[in-house]
């Protein structure tokens, strides 16, 4: 009974058919997922570094297509990954925006607290964003992103509803008026309904951490990607 409770109580996640994968799939990060860190591009192709575990696991999914700016958004693209974005411009947001309410698929990881090393310096334009800023186009959608700065640091893993996600230092959602979301795991996990299209959004990054790249992560990871990228 508790397991059948917890399938009907995850909404369009629980009955979610199997995902399309030869759909592209979008990815607007500031994490080093497609190219590793490099102090510059000679390093970089010279670099014996293996790739970004994450890399695989998304590209399993669809060929993946790097953004370095969300204006415009092709509406070719119907999935889309933003893994700890730099913060959006006006015309990014309302693209954005746009492009989900018209049917786009959203994975947001928005982490608070970034736990990754980096090799660059903070202040390093190289370096991943820290602290996500992405507040305008967040309470555009009913969400807003909390930080709680007394929790213990530490890697440990949250129940989510049908995932269980590796955190270290999470942020939570509270939902704000008119937001057609449902949260999971504490508020760790959003999935809401905007428009024509679906976000899900993650309060922490750590399941994409690099260092971290073992099972329990990978599976974290597509999980959460066919629950965004169903077809349903």
């Amino acid at each position: 009974m508790a397991a059948l409770a917890l399938l009907v109580g995850a909404g369009w996640l629980a009955s979610r058919p199997a995902p399309v994968p030869q759909q592209p799939i979008a990815l607007f990060t500031s994490l080093p997922i497609v190219w590793n860190e490099a102090a510059d591009l000679g390093d970089l192709l010279h670099s014996d570094a293996p790739p970004h575990w994450a890399k695989d696991v998304i590209a399993a999914r669809g060929a993946i297509v790097p953004l370095d700016l969300l204006a415009p958004l092709s509406p070719g693209l119907t999935r889309l990954v933003m893994a700890q974005p730099r913060p959006l411009s006006p015309e990014e947001n309302v693209a954005l925006d746009a492009w989900v309410r018209a049917g786009g698929r959203l994975v947001l990881f928005a982490d608070p607290a970034l736990t990754e090393h980096s090799a660059f310096a903070v202040g390093d334009p190289r370096r991943p964003q820290d602290l996500v800023l992405l507040s305008p186009i967040l309470a555009r959608w009913g969400l807003e992103l909390r930080f709680e700065d007394a929790q213990a640091a530490g890697l440990r893993e949250v129940d989510a509803g049908l995932s269980t996600i590796p955190v270290d230092l999470p942020g939570s959602w509270r939902l704000m008026a008119g937001a057609d979301c449902q949260l999971h795991g504490g508020g760790l996990l959003a999935e809401c309904r905007v428009g024509k299209g679906r976000v899900l959004a993650l309060a922490d990054a750590a399941v994409l951490d690099r260092h971290h790249g073992d099972a329990a992560h990978a599976a974290a990871l597509a999980e959460l990607l066919d629950w965004a990228f169903s077809a349903g």
